[in-house]
């Protein structure tokens, strides 16, 4: 009996050490997350940066930059337009003209998913192929209320220059026409290393 006791000691006693040897291992192999630091990555001070510039959503005409690509049935006659899905590349530029220097594209999704207002769910990326920030992205993700004077979309990331990206965009419709193109007036203030 005593030696059932001993070798079920000896037992629990392997059991522990062996879990404990395993978590220990585990951690010091950091498992599929660690931390590390900011300077590893090259993280030095946080910068505050202010762009502006103009979008262009060209749903008609010659060079068309937006293009619904899918609808819900009651698309049509919804006065909202609630279903409708569009993919956009529009190009970004530094003056309200389309002729002015180009910095960048929008390139994402406008899907309108509001049964009250005219709304996009607004999913894209400023892709910028010029000036300091050329190679460079922001993500921009949520509520884009078309008629409002003011939209204010989050930035929620971005690449290159932008890694670590937040922030915000101010958006102004500076001018439509009666076939549905726009010009966009952004104003986007972002926090990045």
């Amino acid at each position: 009996m005593a030696k059932i006791k001993t070798l079920t000691f000896l037992f629990i006693l392997f059991t522990i050490f062996s879990i404990s040897t395993l978590t220990t291992t585990a951690t010091k192999n950091h498992g599929f997350a660690r931390a590390i630091s900011p300077a590893k990555l090259g993280i030095k001070a946080e910068k505050l940066s202010h762009l502006h510039f103009y979008f262009h959503d060209i749903i008609s005409g010659k060079n068309v930059t937006a293009v619904r690509v899918a609808e819900a049935p009651g698309t049509k006659t919804s006065p909202t337009r609630f279903g409708a899905v569009n993919v956009i590349d529009d190009p970004l530029t530094i003056k309200p003209e389309l002729s002015s220097e180009r910095v960048g594209s929008a390139q994402g999704i406008l899907a309108a998913a509001s049964q009250s207002e005219f709304a996009f769910a607004t999913t894209f990326n400023f892709v910028f192929t010029s000036g300091q920030f050329n190679g460079s992205t922001l993500s921009v993700l949520g509520h884009n209320s078309v008629f409002s004077n003011i939209r204010e979309l989050p930035i929620v990331g971005g690449t290159g220059v932008f890694r670590f990206a937040r922030g915000y965009a101010l958006a102004h419709t500076y001018s439509r026409e009666n076939n549905g193109n726009a010009v966009v007036e952004y104003n986007v203030y972002v926090f990045h290393y």
